[in-house]
């Protein structure tokens, strides 16, 4: 499985421009398998940039969330203790973005790859990326 990141994860159902060849292949290949991850938090981070109008959809935020969950081989990965723990237990130093700390915890705790294009996560030295 390989965890996507709440950008990656909108510009994948959307076919944003920005989502670059490779990692569009790598998803389609996991998409095959059902084996694509999404932290359940990614839906609460939408939902609050739809509501301060830093994202808009062609539809009501709610459609856009139940369309995109229940896209063919996304799997909704819940909010456990585990993943909170470890949000505020991370190694290292790393910046104080809750949905950030949440997303990381989620692809630690699973032991998956994180597709991201965040300099911050892309920079920190413990979490398992994508080449």
């Amino acid at each position: 499985m390989i965890v996507l990141d709440t950008h990656v994860w909108i510009w994948w159902i959307d076919n944003h421009p920005k989502l670059t060849g490779d990692y569009k292949q790598i998803i389609e290949q996991q998409k095959q398998s059902g084996e694509l991850g999404v932290s359940i938090y990614s839906c609460w981070e939408i939902a609050k940039a739809v509501e301060n109008n830093r994202l808009q959809f062609d539809m009501a935020v709610e459609d856009w969330l139940e369309y995109a969950s229940s896209y063919s081989g996304v799997q909704m990965l819940p909010l456990t203790m585990r993943i909170i723990v470890e949000s505020t237990q991370l190694p290292g130093d790393f910046h104080k973005d809750p949905a950030d700390q949440i997303i990381v915890a989620t692809s630690r705790v699973y032991d998956c790859p994180l597709v991201t294009y965040d300099d911050k996560i892309l920079k920190y030295p413990h979490v398992k990326l994508l080449p």
